[in-house]
Formats: C-alpha cells, structure tokens, sequence
C-alpha cells in the first residue's frame, strides 16, 4: 500500500498523515505497523510515528497477512440477528462469558466468533479475531455488536466511546428491580470505581469514573396484599462502566432481582411475592438483566441501524409470573 504525501492533511506527523489516509486501519494499527518497521519512505524504514514528512513524500506500508487467533475458535451456535463484511450482532444467552479470561479459557463469545465468521475476519490489529468493544455480564443477555476489521473496530470505538452524546448510538436495557420508584422517570449521575474492600466489585465512590444512567418505568407488579413489590425498568447508558447499572440501581435502593452480588441484602423480600413469582425467580439463577436495544451507525456505509430483543424465556417467565401474582 503507498500513500502520496498531499501536503493538505493538517499536520506533518507521519501516524496522523496515515491515518487520513488509510481509513481501513485504525490509530494503533498504524502505530504498531511504524513501530515494527512496516512503514517505509524513499525504501527506509521509519519507526518513529511523530517523524515529519513533507509534500510530495511517498510513504509504503507493508501490511502482514493478519496472524492466525489466539484463542482458537470454537462450534459454539450463536443467534445472529445481523450479519455483514463490517460487523456481526448476536443476541447473547446467559451463561456465555464474553471475553477468555483466567477460569474461562475457552467456550467464550470469542471463540465462538472466530470460528463463525472464520475467513471473513480481516483481522483487528494484525491479528484474525472479532474487535469487542463493548461487553455484557456472563449472565446478561441481550444485543451485542462486534467488529470484524480494523475499519469497523475504529469506528464502534469512537461511537461507544462517544455513548450517543453527539452521535446515534444508542443501548438499551431492560431491568426487573426491587420495588418501585417514586416517579416515572428519572437518572442516575453517580461516580463508579473498585470496591475498597470487595475487589472484584464496583461501587459508587467519590473520585470514581464519572457513570450515568436513564431509566423509566416501564411496568410494575404488586406482591402479597397487593402491595407494589416490583418494577421492570426501561434504562439507557451515557457511560459504560463495569457493572453500571447493576451498581446505580442498587445504590438507588431498587436492585436487580437475581442479582446475588449487588442485590443479595434485598433476598429476603422474594418473601413479598406470590409463590408462582418466588418459583420463578428461584429458577432465574442470575440477575434479571437484558440488553434489548442497540442502535448505531454502520461503520462502512453510515447508514443509523437499531436492532430490539425480546425478552429472553426465562425472564418471560418471571414476568407472566409476576403478572399472574397481581391479578
């Protein structure tokens, strides 16, 4: 590949003049291409992003063959509600741990993703493997969207790093919650961080990462004596934070049912609800969480895509239950 200095690109720097010109690879592809010595000028290799070229300079990148996945794919059946050259939205079951980790090696989205799309990735950072920039709980269900090359992987960065505050994107999420808010609608401005204690949980803390999450009422469901018990919640993020909304509505005095780790001080009140609601949510086994809306700009085209899930089976069920209970 060889790109022909213009002189109009606005700045000298040969990683930023590359990047105007090479909108297929992202920002840290190119760097790492110059730090390996893959970029060339008048056949010397330079390995200095920040070097200045001039007008008229002639600059070759050598892009290797993307290098086989690590991990390795796996059969694992996914439900692919979209699929193309750029991206691929799958429709997340509980239980399916998104990235390889310790304890969680292989049978992951990863893997899965790897040998689904198998030559259709193009390689995210040299290397053959679906570009995740966004992620759900183990036990979270619902849409997720990941990239299956650089360009793609560039672009879901910059719109999730965004989180729709100037552009279309747009995630939604489905909660039931203990309880029921005193109003309608509402928003959650609450800084996240580690748990001082608990390290492997989130916590609102002063001097945390700034988190904001919308919700809305969308249903509600009385427990024994026809007291309200329960509410099913329509939120939407403005930040990604591990845990988000898990953490907000706990810290709002209404957590997820199921949720044995921010929600586990609430287990007494399935005491409140009717035994075919209590049958349920015994059966639920998780967090009671599902990411039913995703809306985005398609990296290749522009064109604004939204996608909706239903609510999964089992919380179809606790929801019928907990309906039935109200009646």
């Amino acid at each position: 590949m060889q790109v022909t200095v213009g002189g109009e690109e606005g700045s000298a720097r040969l990683d930023r003049v590359l990047a105007q010109h090479c909108a297929n690879l992202s920002r840290s592809r190119l760097k790492a291409l110059i730090l390996a010595g893959h970029v060339a000028i008048k056949g010397a290799a330079v390995r200095d992003p920040a070097y200045h070229v001039t007008q008229g300079d002639t600059i070759t990148i050598d892009v290797p063959e993307a290098a086989p996945a690590e991990p390795e794919g796996e059969a694992i059946a996914l439900d692919i509600v979209y699929e193309d050259d750029d991206i691929i939205v799958i429709d997340k079951p509980a239980g399916l741990v998104v990235h390889p980790a310790a304890g969680h090696e292989t049978g992951t989205l990863v893997n899965a993703l790897i040998a689904h799309c198998g030559a259709s990735l193009s390689g995210i950072g040299g290397v053959k493997r679906p570009g995740i920039v966004h992620r759900l709980d183990k036990d979270t269900t619902g849409l997720m969207v990941a990239a299956k090359n650089d360009r793609a992987h560039a672009s879901l960065t910059r719109q999730f790093a965004d989180h729709g505050r100037s552009g279309a994107m747009r995630r939604g999420y489905m909660a039931f919650a203990w309880g029921v808010p005193n109003r309608q609608r509402g928003t959650i401005e609450a800084a996240i961080d580690r748990h001082p204690q608990a390290r492997e949980k989130m916590a609102v803390r002063e001097g945390g990462r700034h988190a904001v999450t919308h919700w809305e009422v969308a249903e509600t469901f009385n427990g024994r004596g026809g007291k309200p018990a329960v509410s099913l919640l329509a939120c939407q993020l403005e930040t990604g934070r591990t845990h988000q909304i898990r953490v907000h509505l706990a810290h709002f005095g209404h957590p997820l049912l199921g949720d044995a780790v921010y929600g586990a001080h609430f287990k007494t009140r399935a005491n409140t609800l009717a035994p075919p609601a209590q049958a349920a949510l015994a059966s639920l086994g998780r967090q009671a969480l599902h990411a039913y809306l995703l809306t985005l700009e398609h990296p290749g085209t522009g064109e604004i895509l939204s996608w909706e899930a239903p609510l999964p089976e089992d919380l179809l069920l606790l929801q019928a239950a907990l309906r039935a209970a109200a009646e």
